[in-house]
């Protein structure tokens, strides 16, 4: 007997999970990225999990769970405590699996988490206001019914089935020298860092997670664990790891990096305009790691695992805004004119002159601060870079009217 729950699990389980789910969950690609291997100075390969059939890894390690159930616990039926990804990896294959699936999620779940959930046929409650205020009325509900709870990561089922991916990476790139892989509940780097040193010790495995969510980096290292906070990488925004996986994560990770916002955000803008992908937050949070350092992984084979593409299109539209912005690609001007027909035109005349193009403009007339025969034009405009920005600036100045940036507060 042992105390340590590192050994429930053993590379010959993830072997016989890889077997398991053949024909059943997608084999994704391992692709190299040229694009995002020239702006980084590594050699980027991408784990394309975002193929999977519910756009996320979760599908793996449902899979091998829901699989390992007896035929009367299928009939019983199963349950989830998800507000994404892991609730329709649950979903999918419980269908798939000819078992019932009930989902818990909290209240405030984006209605398009719920429809994509309930399109495989699953029962949504939703109830409590955060992952942690569903869970008491998931395990009284699973107790009254007789269902089976499939947690999301502290299972050794789960996480051999995320333990796959690591099988695949190195069939594939057998000189990858380093995985990035980010950290919620972790189970995924508990699997994948388990078998990638079982098939190559050498290869260092680098965990990620965002700076609001440190709870493995405080586990590790005896910290309180203290969480919170709106995150966009809303899929590894866990307080509670699994024991299992922080007892993993102490053998088989060599570094653990924390991103701040920031750098979640531009890492999911980059992965779209230069990587060409659909990343979540999770999912572009690896890259976010290499592009926060970039000395680190220079001339090195890296391996990155997207872990999910579902990303509200409302925020993949916000941080792309965002990100022009701060790349001086997009900007707020105001300028004041003669409130007098034509006036709009001739401003937009001496801008477009300039090769900016205008998205959006707000013309006040009836704030006290501008004179009664006057408005006050706020133009947005898209640009090259800041240098651009000045010379339409400077156009208008030249043409004789009053022309500023805004800041962020008299933009908002």
């Amino acid at each position: 007997m042992t105390d340590d729950p590192a050994a429930s699990l053993t590379f010959a389980d993830i072997e016989a999970a890889a077997k398991l789910m053949r024909g059943s969950v997608v084999c994704t690609p391992l692709v190299y990225s040229g694009a995002l291997s020239a702006m980084t100075g590594a050699e980027i390969y991408l784990k394309l999990e975002t193929l999977q059939r519910t756009g996320s890894f979760k599908d793996r390690g449902a899979f091998v769970k829901l699989s390992s159930l007896s035929e009367a616990q299928r009939k019983a039926g199963v349950i989830a405590i998800s507000a994404g990804n892991h609730a329709q990896g649950v979903a999918y294959h419980a269908k798939r699996l000819g078992a019932s699936a009930t989902i818990v999620m909290p209240a405030g779940t984006p209605f398009t988490k719920v429809s994509r959930t309930q399109s495989h046929g699953a029962r949504v409650i939703l109830r409590g206001d955060t992952i942690d205020a569903s869970q008491d009325f998931a395990r009284d509900l699973a107790e009254a019914e007789g269902l089976t709870l499939v947690h999301p990561y502290d299972d050794p089922k789960i996480v051999a089935g995320q333990g796959v991916i690591a099988l695949e990476m190195l069939a594939d790139a057998p000189d990858l020298e380093t995985l990035v892989i980010p950290i919620g509940g972790g189970g995924l780097i508990g699997g994948v860092g388990l078998a990638a040193k079982q098939i190559k010790p050498s290869i260092q495995i680098v965990g990620v997670e965002a700076a609001l969510y440190p709870s493995m980096y405080q586990s590790l290292n005896g910290l309180p664990v203290q969480c919170g906070g709106d995150t966009i990488a809303e899929g590894i925004a866990v307080k509670t790891p699994g024991a299992l996986n922080i007892a993993l994560a102490r053998r088989f990770v060599d570094d653990l990096v924390l991103l701040d916002e920031p750098s979640l955000e531009h890492a999911v803008q980059t992965m779209l305009e230069t990587g060409k992908l659909v990343a979540e937050g999770a999912g572009a949070a690896p890259l976010a790691a290499v592009l926060a350092d970039p000395a680190r992984f220079a001339g090195k084979k890296v391996g990155v695992i997207v872990c999910g593409a579902n990303i509200d299109s409302r925020i993949m539209a916000g941080v792309l805004m965002r990100g022009m912005a701060r790349a001086h690609r997009l900007a707020r001007i105001r300028v004041g004119i003669a409130d007098a027909p034509g006036a709009l035109s001739k401003v937009a005349s001496q801008i477009g002159e300039t090769g900016a193009n205008i998205v959006e403009v707000m013309h006040q007339r009836m704030f006290y601060d501008v004179p009664v025969k006057q408005a006050s034009l706020d133009i947005m405009i898209e640009t090259r870079d800041e240098s651009h920005i000045h010379d339409v600036l400077a156009r208008l100045q030249a043409a004789g009217y009053t022309a500023k940036i805004l800041s962020e507060s008299e933009a908002g």
